[in-house]
């Protein structure tokens, strides 16, 4: 019989206190690497309301309990109630993600391990869903897998930060990049991508270990930094040291009413592109 997973309940107040409530509180949860989001299990109350109650898998009770007290600070205001939970089915997330397919984005197909298309090996990236943030199915990922494809990678050096699944780290590489690190500060997440790296061998990427505001290394050509707003504005100008001079910062995680915000935080930079997709934002910067 599986081990519990543990896991976290959340209900939603009904109608909701915001239209972007639940949005809002999936990029929240973006930063605890949850395993999975079982939404569909529970009806919404209205056509147009979010669910009345997601149940969020998590690794290990740490993450859950770290995910929990972020919510809880961050949405003290919008009526959320919370509870710690242990599953008695702890393969229920693995089942869930099972259903995935492969996904196209671009020139590239982001696959599971059991739906790999036949395709040219270096068009395809393949990566184990609920092991990290990053399988192409959310809209952030794509948008970044999108915008790394308008750059000319050839022999560039790249840095993923936050790579959550190394999806983008993995991309950038068949993509072309010399030079690829992947970094996470997130353990579960390391090990993740370290998985997915053995699954594309063609793929040479450096993965660490690391938090990007207590480490000092060298401009990147590429960097990219799919996290949240408020990751992002925090680590703002580490991101811009990060980025070498005539050099690209992808930016995403973020959504249109926070897009102010987060561009205030690189003046000088100079907008490349842009791209939006059910209100989440992917902008392509360039530093002088």
């Amino acid at each position: 019989m599986p081990p519990p997973s543990p896991a976290l309940e959340i209900r939603f107040p009904v109608p909701p206190s915001d239209p972007d409530l639940a949005d809002r509180l999936a990029a929240c949860l973006d930063d605890y690497h949850p395993v999975a989001i079982d939404e569909g299990a529970y009806a919404p109350d209205a056509a147009d309301a979010p669910p009345a109650r997601w149940l969020v898998h998590f690794a290990d009770p740490r993450a859950r309990d770290d995910a929990a007290a972020a919510v809880g600070r961050a949405f003290a205001a919008d009526g959320l109630v919370l509870a710690a939970l242990e599953v008695p089915d702890g393969a229920w997330a693995e089942r869930s993600q099972a259903a995935l397919p492969a996904v196209r984005v671009g020139d590239l197909v982001v696959a599971p391990p059991w739906d790999v298309p036949d395709a040219p090996a270096a068009s395809v990236v393949v990566i184990t869903p609920s092991t990290g943030f990053g399988t192409g199915h959310h809209a952030t990922t794509r948008m970044c897998l999108l915008a790394l494809q308008q750059i000319d990678l050839s022999g560039r050096s790249a840095v993923d930060v936050g790579t959550g699944s190394g999806l983008l780290a993995i991309a950038a590489s068949r993509l072309g990049a010399s030079r690829v690190l992947a970094m996470d500060d997130d353990s579960s997440a390391f090990h993740a991508a370290q998985d997915n790296l053995t699954l594309n061998r063609a793929a040479d990427v450096s993965l660490r270990l690391v938090d990007i505001r207590s480490v000092t290394l060298e401009p990147f050509d590429v960097v990219m930094a799919n996290l949240t707003a408020p990751l992002i504005r925090e680590a703002a100008s580490r991101l811009a040291d990060l980025t070498a001079p005539g050099g690209h910062l992808i930016l995403s995680g973020f959504m249109t009413t926070e897009e102010a915000d987060v561009l205030g935080a690189f003046g000088g930079f100079t907008p490349k592109a842009r791209t939006e997709e059910e209100e989440w934002v992917c902008v392509t910067l360039q530093r002088p």
